[in-house]
């Protein structure tokens, strides 16, 4: 490999989310989540791991950003956790989780390090969802007037505001397969939240405008690289039906201003899309000043011959219900290794073919890699280090990846790692680790793996180790 170099400028950044590290779940006045509720329910989560403590960043917090400075970082990715701010998703804000994103963020400015927030990474107030969630209209209310009040007091101090992370999870796994909080298996009811979170996205987006007009404004989206089995007809509309569920659900309304045809009609027979009103397709069109995009595997998909035992391996957690909603007739395949330790083939090829779907598709678009990285059981050598090898191996193929579809004309603005810190992988609980900084949850210890040392050179060269 010769020698990739990356353009002055070009963000290095990691990410979190407030869920899998913070813990302090029921300190200075945090109401609980549907993530809270999830976890504690018998037979949710590996070994029944809850967040009730996670990588209790809520107190080390200052320590940790000392990580992120050391490591070299331009920006750091982190989310705020809604019923830390506003307990029941309604209401007066809580002082003391305001002022607990208020010092984080002051203290990133201090250091040089832009912060990155995300305003939604699935933490939804219980009381919220107790209300009807995310299929009912009113929740993307509740999210405006929580951005007015969050965003209002951390002002311009957030370098960019990312409404949500990943609405796909929320909607599908949340309400469709139930794998995720809140466990719920309703197929109309997840695509309701489809729409109800794309909407909360313009709508929030446009008080970001409002009130932060200096601060860059984004959204987060798993896009998924579809592959069919084979060229014949049917294989080929399984990848077709696939991809509207995944991708041109929301890049159709946040882009284009509208749902594409074929996922309406793919899902007639579900609902009847009732739920979305005159204009709503366009109220979720705000411009975006950059695209956070999450890459980490490839899906496979071929048409289900309605006879043979029916694969599911859509990487996405095991569950009798499937979050491909009105999609019976397809199949997901395994696919050959490598694998991480989450079962995900290792395939950084499908991040160029992603990035350059995009670019062509949405020219103008700038983008950001907001989550890549990989999980692995790593272990703790007699010396003390923690030899990452595969981790090291995974990064530099995808940043490389990354720099590929730069040179083939893509707008890639930075590149963010998943993730800073072992933390708890929702329904894996801390089985699984996917931080360069190793944390020992017995001590709460944090070492550097050798990844991080790695990417540090990279961070402060901009060159790939």
């Amino acid at each position: 490999m010769s020698d990739v170099i990356f353009p002055e400028g070009f963000v290095w950044g990691s990410a979190t989310a407030s869920y899998q590290i913070e813990g302090a779940a029921k300190e200075d006045g945090r109401g609980p989540s549907i993530w809270d509720t999830y976890s504690h329910t018998p037979g949710r989560t590996l070994n029944g791991d809850t967040g009730d403590v996670a990588a209790d960043h809520y107190h080390r917090w200052a320590d940790d950003l000392d990580q992120v400075a050391a490591l070299g970082l331009d920006a750091y990715r982190f989310s705020i956790a809604w019923p830390r701010v506003q307990p029941g998703g309604s209401g007066p804000v809580n002082q003391a989780g305001v002022d607990f994103y208020s010092r984080l963020v002051d203290r990133l400015l201090e250091l040089g390090i832009r912060p990155v927030a995300t305003l939604y990474h699935w933490d939804l107030p219980q009381e919220l969802e107790d209300a009807g969630g995310w299929p009912a209209r009113d929740t993307a209310s509740r999210f405006v007037d929580y951005t007015e009040k969050i965003v209002g007091a951390l002002g311009d101090r957030v370098h960019t505001w990312t409404t949500f992370n990943e609405p796909w999870c929320s909607a599908y796994l949340g309400y469709a397969s139930g794998v995720h909080a809140p466990g719920r298996t309703e197929p109309a009811a997840a695509l309701a939240a489809v729409h109800h979170l794309n909407l909360a996205h313009g709508l929030a987006g446009r008080v970001i405008r409002e009130l932060a007009p200096a601060a860059q404004l984004s959204v987060t989206l798993n896009l998924h690289v579809i592959r069919p089995a084979s060229e014949s007809a049917a294989d080929a509309d399984a990848a077709r039906r696939i991809d509207a569920l995944a991708n041109r659900a929301f890049l159709g309304p946040m882009l284009e201003g509208a749902y594409p045809a074929d996922l309406l009609a793919d899902t007639a027979g579900v609902t009847d899309w009732s739920f979305v009103r005159d204009g709503d397709e366009q109220v979720a069109a705000v411009p975006l000043d950059v695209l956070g995009v999450n890459y980490y595997s490839t899906t496979l998909v071929r048409a289900w011959d309605g006879v043979s035992p029916k694969s599911d391996s859509d990487g996405h957690g095991r569950s009798a219900h499937s979050a491909w909603v009105g999609s019976e007739q397809v199949e997901f395949l395994p696919q050959p290794g490598p694998h991480t330790a989450m079962g995900w083939n290792i395939e950084p090829a499908g991040l160029t073919e992603l990035l350059l779907r995009l670019h062509r598709e949405y020219p103008n678009q700038p983008m950001m890699i907001t989550e890549n990285g990989a999980a692995f059981a790593d272990e703790v050598s007699p010396d003390g280090a923690i030899h990452d090898d595969r981790r090291i191996d995974y990064l530099r193929r995808h940043i490389a990846a990354t720099h590929d579809a730069m040179t083939a004309g893509a707008d890639v603005r930075g590149y963010f790692v998943w993730s800073l810190l072992d933390n708890f992988e929702w329904g894996y609980g801390y089985d699984r680790r996917f931080g360069i900084i190793r944390v020992d949850y017995d001590t709460q210890q944090r070492t550097w793996k050798d990844s991080a040392h790695w990417y540090r050179t990279l961070t402060t060269t901009n060159r790939l180790p």
